[in-house]
């Protein structure tokens, strides 16, 4: 990899792309005590996530059972307004990045493609009940849910093109 633009198809072919950090590395380093590390920060990730879903389980019931079926909103263009602002900056640092050819792009375009699906959810469940629920629906369906997956599956194939090994042809 280019260390000047953190472009994987600048470097070298032959060369192996260094081994991910995260929840995958785990038994990939030779070192016994690198390897120590990372099955330990592997496994208090893992039981960090587990412990969080199983308390969104209970919150969630109880947010079911307790909260108004309606509520009326004192910031709602402000709730709004900040959301797409939040939406508008994790798809320009997405294009930045991605014009830099710089591997971090994956980041913000990961959010933004999150935030797609969330932006679709709330529109749509919001709207229910009115007459702009179609109009929400059909743009839900036709473009905020396409663009979201459209994101996901490029980030799928841009870290499955980085952490893949490539075969030396000699």
């Amino acid at each position: 990899m280019s260390q000047a633009t953190g472009n994987p198809t600048a470097a070298d072919p032959s060369a192996e792309p260094p081994p991910p950090e995260g929840l995958a590395c785990a038994g990939r380093l030779s070192s016994g005590g690198r390897d120590d590390v990372f099955e330990r920060r592997r496994r208090h990730t893992l039981e960090l996530l587990a412990a969080s879903a199983l308390g969104l389980i209970p919150w969630t019931v109880i947010m079911g059972l307790t909260l108004p079926s309606d509520y009326r909103v004192h910031a709602w263009r402000t709730t709004w307004v900040g959301f797409d602002i939040l939406l508008l900056s994790a798809f320009v640092a997405t294009a930045v990045l991605g014009l830099r050819r710089h591997r971090a792009a994956v980041i913000p375009a990961l959010a933004t493609a999150v935030l797609l699906v969330c932006d679709a959810w709330f529109d749509v469940s919001l709207a229910f009940g009115t007459p702009g629920v179609w109009a929400s629906a059909a743009l839900a369906v036709f473009v905020e849910l396409p663009t979201a997956v459209y994101i996901f599956r490029r980030v799928h194939s841009l870290l499955r093109l980085q952490w893949t090994p490539r075969q030396s042809t000699g």
